[in-house]
């Protein structure tokens, strides 16, 4: 290998040179393991067990490649903390002269417990605590996910709290310029991005050790066993020797396009949930880099889980007694006013019977975006029946009034002469002055709101739904 390299390197130096190039092109010579320094230091004041260990490259010019056992790093100095006691082995090699030098192994003894690392509610929740294991399975039904594998950019993160999105809109999750969501339904992802089927389970444990283990009936029925590290600060998760449940398959590379399958994003986590991410980072049909979010459950929720008894999804294609659309729409005779509801979920596509957006962030820039955020911040309908049917919209600061009709068989409303909400240039600004009332909840509307269907495709029996709430 060294001579392959060597050789390569003589041959790029005299193409050079024949090429009349000024600049002189060279390897740094390899060192000797003798001339690398480094060291491993258990940090006694610390922890008296040996628990922290710090890791330092004392060479200069290399670069660093530290494996201690429960994760990776490329640092020149890192402070590692063992959890648990037991003998760890830190292996360190060097990049000198572009080629790796592997040092002999240290063996540190870490001889006593110290479960202050890992008892976060994180750890928590990923394991079931200390002395525990849990379970987890990607979410294929559609059970609290809209399916198992979303995609988002690649400098989305964590989603309980963060940065806003790059366009400024008060959104978390994303911390940088590349900042989307896309999360297809179970319907979308069969066949056209993962083969049905049953992809096993992975258990995230801390029973003497962060270990992971993954059954993997999808993948040539293969069994890893590994360990893990959650750093709760960044919002990361390393798993050695292993990797997560998965598939993909797109035209091309497949899972091949990830080279990273050891180090993770963490986009959610609590007791039933699951989000991880990986970075697409090899052309994959010409798309470019993206984020593959797998979406996973803890078998005991799915095993738990009873499906709603009002259908596929509570409140869609709702029947109303005579009248009773009316006065959800006007309340008392002086009317009721309606806004969209911008800050939480303000458009659905609701197909055969089930919605899949939560938020606004489940569609943002490709679906709802900061246009519809400035049309949307000061617009309102007001439906009445003071001497008759009447409405009155406003969208930002520009009023028009009239009637509107109601037809109890279909579920639809009519405005007269006019069009609900507009965002010139956007696709999914209404066209007609008709839509439907696809999902509502009589009794509950001051809570839940209210569905209006404003387009429908019929090859896929879905309606695009704005959410209106008082």
């Amino acid at each position: 290998m060294k001579l392959h390299v060597r050789i390569f390197a003589m041959f790029m130096l005299s193409m050079a040179f024949l090429a009349c190039k000024k600049e002189e092109h060279r390897l740094e010579p390899v060192l000797d393991k003798s001339a690398i320094n480094f060291s491993v230091t258990q940090d006694m004041a610390a922890d008296p067990g040996g628990n922290t260990v710090i890791l330092q490259n004392n060479t200069p010019g290399t670069l660093s490649i530290w494996d201690y056992g429960t994760g990776t790093s490329t640092r020149k100095t890192d402070t590692v903390k063992f959890a648990f006691a037991g003998d760890y082995v830190i292996k360190f090699s060097a990049v000198t002269g572009g080629l790796v030098v592997k040092m002999d192994s240290v063996v540190v003894k870490v001889t006593q417990d110290n479960l202050n690392y890992v008892n976060d509610p994180l750890w928590t929740a990923l394991s079931g605590g200390v002395g525990n294991e849990k379970n987890w399975i990607l979410d294929t039904d559609g059970i609290f996910f809209s399916g198992p594998l979303s995609f988002y950019g690649v400098n989305n993160g964590w989603l309980k709290e963060g940065a806003a999105w790059a366009d400024g809109a008060n959104a978390t999750g994303c911390y940088g310029g590349d900042c989307w969501t896309w999360g297809p339904g179970t319907g979308d992802i069969y066949p056209n991005m993962m083969a049905a089927g049953n992809y096993g389970v992975m258990t995230f444990g801390l029973k003497g050790t962060a270990s992971f283990k993954a059954v993997k009936p999808m993948e040539n029925n293969a069994t890893q066993n590994g360990t893990y590290y959650l750093n709760v600060a960044a919002k990361t998760l390393t798993i050695n020797n292993a990797s997560i449940l998965r598939g993909y398959k797109p035209a091309k590379n497949g899972l091949t396009g990830v080279s990273n399958w050891t180090n993770y994003k963490v986009l959610s986590l609590d007791e039933n949930s699951l989000q991880l991410g990986v970075i697409r980072d090899r052309d994959v049909d010409g798309e470019g880099p993206a984020m593959l979010v797998y979406n996973f459950i803890t078998q005991e929720f799915k095993d738990s889980y009873v499906p709603p008894v009002t259908g596929p999804d509570e409140g869609f294609d709702p029947t109303f007694k005579a009248g009773e659309l009316l006065s959800m729409l006007t309340g008392t005779t002086s009317g009721r006013l309606w806004k969209l509801d911008a800050t939480g979920n303000p458009v659905d596509w609701i197909g055969k019977g089930k919605g899949w957006t939560k938020s606004h962030a489940d569609s943002r820039d490709w679906g709802w975006n900061a246009s519809w955020d400035a049309a949307a911040a000061d617009s309102w309908i007001l439906f009445d029946r003071v001497g008759g049917q009447k409405y009155t919209r406003n969208q930002n600061g520009v009023v028009t009034t009239g009637t509107f009709t109601i037809n109890e068989a279909t579920n639809e409303v009519t405005l007269n002469g006019n069009l609900l909400i507009q965002n010139p240039g956007s696709f999914m600004s209404p066209t007609k002055n008709t839509f439907k009332v696809v999902k509502a909840f009589p009794g509950k509307v001051e809570t839940n709101g209210i569905w209006f269907g404003t387009d429908y495709n019929a090859e896929k029996d879905e309606w695009f739904a704005f959410h209106y709430v008082l």
